[in-house]
């Protein structure tokens, strides 16, 4: 009995705070009950309610999920902003060019080429008006590589003495983009 008396309270409890931050529906009919667990008191199933999926705020920016290996690549890319030069670096704490490249990509589960030269050679070659978010860049006739960021940057790892940063594209003299 008073195990009853102690779920009922609970039950309660959980359906009032509930409703005061209007997370939870009550529906007429019995519905099969989402459970509820409340961590260090237990796992409770509350008959006719259902929790609806709570859609985000009016007006909020909802980010796209990262599908691709190039929008992963950036991603563990810009984790390595500041991180220094060293010339034949490949990660995890110093990089040369194409060892940035080649260390995001393999982060994003991509194996690509060891050099920048290798890197301009392989993947998919696409329009420099048509970039996207990952595509390798080729500078000054391919000793030189990095990955879009989008807005018009790159991240790479430029020169001895400079850390791995986000610079405008422009800023170099770019031969083309790959796609992987």
């Amino acid at each position: 009995m008073a195990s009853q008396t102690s779920q009922r309270n609970v039950r309660r409890a959980v359906v009032a705070g509930a409703l005061a931050v209007g997370a939870l529906t009550a529906t007429a009919a019995p519905a099969a009950a989402d459970p509820i667990t409340i961590p260090g008191i237990g796992t409770f199933e509350i008959p006719g309610l259902v929790l609806p999926q709570v859609p985000a705020a009016p007006g909020a920016p909802v980010a796209p999920p990262m599908n691709t290996a190039g929008e992963r690549a950036v991603e563990a890319a810009h984790t390595k902003l500041g991180a220094p030069y060293s010339y034949g670096a490949s990660g995890p704490d110093s990089f040369d060019c194409s060892g940035l490249v080649q260390w995001a990509y393999r982060q994003a589960g991509l194996n690509l080429p060891r050099t920048s030269y290798q890197q301009a050679a392989a993947g998919t070659l696409v329009p420099l008006s048509d970039l996207r978010i990952g595509d390798v860049i080729s500078f000054y006739g391919g000793s030189h590589s990095g990955l879009y960021a989008g807005n018009g940057n790159v991240i790479h790892a430029s020169t001895s003495g400079q850390p791995v940063k986000l610079a405008p594209l422009a800023s170099m003299p770019v031969d083309e983009a790959r796609r992987f």
